[in-house]
């Protein structure tokens, strides 16, 4: 199933010649853990009911946030764990509903918590790398698997 945010900006970036809508900021992780059985990587996934999709937890900036910061609120308001952030990932660029959006992302361990459903995320799930790439449901994000994996090496 598509969502609005399927289109990708034809340059992959947005400069500030660019005649279009300021772009919408936002910054996320990509939550990993060592599986409690055989110490396997896993990865955190998110379940939005709205756009009915699994993605990497992220968010919009607040204005004025840091964007790490903001990464990592947005990772405990979507999942319930705290996250020990670690490389600065790929930025994704991309357009939602015409307008451009940046999303920066980082590698993130995560630490205690745990997920309690809310309106935005009814589900997370922990796979291994492999499994979250297939059930990712935007191809771009899927890239980041393979960025975290990079930089855990």
């Amino acid at each position: 199933m598509s969502s609005p945010e399927d289109t990708q900006h034809p340059h992959g970036a947005y400069g500030p010649e660019d005649t279009g809508d300021t772009p919408v900021l936002a910054a996320g992780c990509v939550l990993w853990r060592r599986s409690a059985t055989g110490g396997g990587l896993e990865l955190c996934l998110v379940h939005r009911p709205k756009y009915d999709d699994w993605s990497h937890p992220k968010g919009k900036l607040k204005r004025g946030e840091d964007a790490l910061a903001g990464a990592l609120r947005e990772v405990v308001e979507e999942t319930g764990y705290t996250a020990v952030p670690g490389a600065e990932l790929p930025t994704l660029r991309y357009l939602v509903q015409g307008r451009p959006k940046e999303v920066r992302y980082w590698a993130a361990e995560a630490g205690p918590g745990g997920f309690v459903p809310n309106l935005e995320v009814d589900r997370v799930l922990w796979l291994p790398p492999a499994s979250a790439r297939t059930r990712l449901t935007q191809p771009r994000d899927r890239d980041l698997v393979d960025a975290l994996l990079e930089s855990l090496h």
